[in-house]
């Protein structure tokens, strides 16, 4: 074999573990990001006041996480009142003054002063609509190749958000990276499902085999322009669908077009 021909057949293999390997580096720094971001957010007050425990016990931990000990359990029929929360964890006090935290769904478990079982499907609603960021990820197909993507969305307002998006495409012949910048229209927001329209510019980069005569590296400007729809699954993920025109600016003289089509998941905070 010689070695054009060992070039030609690695060169797909190369190209796959670098997309792999950027991915994970962006998902490694969206999670970082998406964590610190958690961590530093206020804890809000709660709109649940006093809970009496159902179950034969009620464990409460000394941190907001599972990674927190248990410290204390709270016996049957005794009560714990709720004074802060921090996303899907709930700092409560019981009759003996300790306090700690408790997970959503352990209390859920609870009875509410007038007897009846404790629901949080309001406050779930309510994450949902004041939602302020969104990291979300998904796969599709590229004029036609295999896509992944990967996204961070920010709330400006209730109809309007910025979002950052980097994607690679996985060709035969060659690989495709790019970014862009977009600016979201989402009228109906508050709605489990939720359509959106989506504009921006970035940066194009095509790389060709190196196996291929003359083959040169593309670089260009990109436009984009994007529908799409949103639905709320539950708690804090969603599912996303979107269709893509993007619009890469070869020369002043040339562009060219592709259409894209992704499915993805994503996590909002």
């Amino acid at each position: 074999m010689s070695r054009h021909d060992l070039t030609f057949l690695l060169n797909p293999w190369l190209r796959a573990l670098r997309s792999a390997c950027l991915m994970s580096c962006l998902a490694g720094a969206a999670a970082l990001f998406t964590a610190a971001f958690t961590a530093a957010r206020a804890a809000e007050p709660a709109t649940v006041a006093r809970l009496q425990v159902a179950e034969p016990y009620l464990e409460m931990h000394t941190g907001p996480g599972r990674g927190y000990p248990v410290f204390f359990v709270v016996e049957k029929a005794q009560h714990v009142t709720i004074e802060l929360r921090r996303t899907d964890w709930y700092r409560v006090r019981a009759e003996g003054g300790q306090v700690g935290w408790v997970q959503r769904k352990a209390l859920e478990t609870t009875l509410t002063a007038a007897g009846s079982s404790t629901t949080f499907r309001d406050l779930l609603l309510d994450d949902y609509l004041g939602r302020r960021v969104e990291f979300s990820g998904g796969w599709g197909r590229f004029r036609g190749e295999p896509m992944l993507r990967l996204g961070l969305q920010a709330r400006l307002a209730d109809t309007v958000g910025a979002e950052l998006v980097v994607g690679q495409v996985q060709g035969l012949f060659s690989g495709t990276d790019f970014w862009h910048v977009s600016l979201v229209s989402e009228p109906w927001s508050d709605r489990r499902w939720s359509p959106y329209f989506s504009v921006g510019l970035g940066k194009f980069r095509n790389i060709p085999n190196s196996s291929l005569v003359d083959a040169t590296t593309v670089n260009a400007n990109l436009a984009q322009a994007s529908l799409g729809l949103r639905w709320h699954i539950s708690e804090r993920f969603t599912a996303r669908v979107d269709w893509t025109l993007y619009t890469a600016f070869v020369s002043d003289q040339r562009s060219t077009e592709y259409r894209s089509i992704t499915a993805g998941l994503g996590f909002f905070f």
